[in-house]
């Protein structure tokens, strides 16, 4: 099954346990996650269900190609991170 961890940096906010899942791709592993969790929607994705501007998903080490559609493939020993993306100076 795929593991999806959500960082310190989000879990400040909302409660957002490691979970694991079976998904194909990123989209369908959040919406596994926001269905027993759905308070960390609101935190990942916009009103229009695309990842929020300050939110970033790596995959395997890789940052994730697709933030609108989410169609980023997983395998089922894929690993997912997701993370609020520091900006500033």
């Amino acid at each position: 099954m795929t593991k999806v961890v959500f960082t310190s940096h989000l879990q400040r906010h909302v409660a957002s346990p490691e979970c694991q899942v079976s998904a194909a791709t990123v989209g369908a592993a959040l919406d596994e996650v926001f269905a027993t969790n759905p308070a960390l929607r609101g935190y990942v994705l916009d009103d229009q269900d695309h990842l929020r501007k300050h939110v970033t998903v790596f995959v395997d080490g890789r940052k994730i190609r697709d933030r609108a559609k989410l169609s980023d493939a997983l395998t089922e020993a894929s690993e997912v991170y997701v993370m609020q993306a520091l900006t500033g100076g």
